[in-house]
């Protein structure tokens, strides 16, 4: 079974290695001969080319794994996504979140224009990486003193966006894992604030930075809470390479960005009462094991992904035939070596993607001990 699974995961990086490349090279060729001259022709070309890149990662989460997303919110919501920019914010439950909310992109139409904040090592990361730097996400280091400019003209950047998108930031600044929620509450429990049960506390700076720099042209918050139910296993990048399943609950709430208040402090307050409420709503969603059927809205499961990934496998072998037939590489000892170093990195970038996923394998961000848990906002994510 670990060898049938190790080969499956091999052949889908042969695909999403060597198709990601060749978009990484589509972009980089955009990126020089038509964004120096019009930056959003630049802009809307990339979302294609983004968007032909992810819909293989959607492909895994929708067709091969068979991950069940099931999103609750109201029915206005769920009919201008797509539709507005918005930030969007969430508890970093898993090691897929990012993966999750590039599905519900897809469904809402925006996929090749969803972004996010991300650490700054996430941008060297082969192909993925790479074409995340393309699409404008933001790349933070996790110290403030380097990243509060850097942040402030990524966002200014993003005014004249001009097809609807999408800014990611999860605001607890790590994945969630009951080390550091132990953490969270002893540190909680020392200053007088309220113990969470189910969230970190969120580090309100980035946020409070995000909303002052985009209010203007921003007019919504997406205030996304993900949870687990009791009887599915997390869903790991591991997990849905190898085609095991999982049950992803989001719950989704609009905001409007005009109803935010304008003082930093009440803008951070804002953000803490939000988590506030995402620990009360957890608690229901233990107990009920739902976020509420009257909410639940069809996402459906589009075949765009299944056709994508079909058709560059098509594309992948035949040129592969076509390449093995005229060169005869699999008949010679420097041909076999080739092949095998060839798979040998295929391997190795996989198993960096899988990883660099893992929650145990992430970092609280840079901060102070004594205001570790009101001084930063910034997002680790992956």
């Amino acid at each position: 079974m670990a060898i049938a699974a190790a080969v499956v995961i091999v052949l889908l990086g042969i695909i999403f290695f060597i198709s990601g490349l060749f978009i990484n090279l589509m972009q980089a060729a955009c990126f020089v001969l038509i964004r120096p001259f019009s930056k959003n022709t630049y802009r809307r070309i990339n979302r294609i080319l983004a968007e032909l890149l992810w819909l293989e990662l959607v492909w895994l989460v929708d067709w091969w794994a068979g991950v069940k997303i099931k999103v609750y919110m109201d029915s206005e919501t769920f009919r201008l996504m797509g539709k507005e920019h918005a930030l969007l914010i969430a508890n970093h439950r898993s090691d897929i979140d990012w993966l999750v909310g590039w599905v519900l992109a897809q469904r809402s139409g925006c996929l090749g224009s969803a972004l996010a904040v991300m650490k700054k090592s996430s941008k060297l990361l082969p192909v993925l990486g790479w074409s995340m730097w393309f699409s404008e996400y933001l790349f933070l280091e996790r110290s403030w003193a380097k990243d509060e400019n850097t942040l402030k003209s990524g966002l200014q950047r993003l005014w004249d966006y001009p097809q609807p998108f999408w800014l990611a930031l999860f605001v607890e600044g790590t994945r969630f894992t009951q080390a550091k929620l132990l953490a969270a509450q002893e540190y909680a429990a020392s200053s007088g604030l309220p113990v969470p049960k189910n969230v970190l506390i969120p580090r309100t700076k980035g946020f409070v930075t995000a909303v002052s720099q985009m209010r203007s042209f921003v007019p919504v918050i997406y205030d996304a809470t993900i949870a687990i139910p009791q009887n599915s296993p997390a869903p790991t990048m591991l997990r849905i390479c190898k085609g095991q399943s999982s049950v992803v609950h989001v719950h989704i709430k609009r905001h409007e960005m005009k109803d935010l208040p304008e003082n930093d402090d009440a803008i951070a307050q804002w953000c803490r009462d939000i988590f506030l409420a995402k620990d009360n709503l957890l608690d229901k969603h233990i107990a009920e094991d739902s976020f509420g059927e009257q909410q639940l809205q069809n996402v459906g499961r589009p075949v765009k992904s299944l056709v994508v990934v079909a058709s560059w496998a098509c594309i992948l072998i035949f040129t592969a035939v076509k390449f093995l037939q005229s060169t005869a590489l699999l008949s010679s000892w420097t041909g076999l070596a080739i092949s095998v170093a060839l798979l040998a990195v295929i391997t190795l970038l996989m198993q960096i993607l899988i990883r660099f996923s893992q929650s145990e394998r992430s970092t609280p961000a840079k901060t102070n001990t004594v205001n570790q848990h009101s001084t930063n906002g910034q997002e680790k994510q992956h």
